[in-house]
C-alpha cells in the first residue's frame, strides 16, 4: 500500500528515537485543506485507533484511518534533505494534480 524510501525509514526512526514517549507508529493522513484540496499529515502516535490499518514497512509501524487509506493506496514516502530545507516528500499515482509545494493534491 505505502512505500518508504530508507532516508524515510531512517528519518522515522530517528524522530521515533528522540520521542520522548513510547511510539505505537507513524501516523500518515490525508485531510482536506493545502491549496490542492487534500494535504498530506504525519504524526508520531502513542497507541492506534480501533479502526486504523495497521501497516509493517521496512521494519516502521504505519497507522492509516480508513478514510485517508484509499488514497495513499501506492504512494511512495521519501525525505529530502537539501539546501533548500528538508521534510517529507510524497509522490502519490492517485493524485491528478498537486501543487508546486508538493505538500497537498487533488485527487
Amino acid at each position: 500500500m505505502i512505500t518508504l524510501t530508507p532516508p524515510a525509514v531512517s528519518a522515522i526512526a530517528n524522530f521515533i528515537k528522540g520521542n520522548a514517549t513510547p511510539v505505537a507508529g507513524l501516523r500518515i493522513a490525508i485531510s482536506g485543506g493545502g491549496c490542492s484540496g487534500f494535504q498530506y499529515g504525519m504524526k508520531l502516535e502513542e497507541a492506534k485507533a480501533e479502526d486504523d490499518v495497521v501497516l509493517e514497512v521496512s521494519g516502521v509501524t504505519l497507522l492509516v484511518d480508513p478514510f485517508s487509506a484509499p488514497l495513499l493506496t501506492g504512494v511512495t514516502v521519501d525525505f529530502v534533505d537539501s539546501l533548500n530545507g528538508s521534510g517529507f516528500k510524497f509522490v502519490n499515482p492517485n493524485a491528478s494534480s498537486s501543487c508546486a509545494c508538493g505538500s497537498s493534491f487533488s485527487a
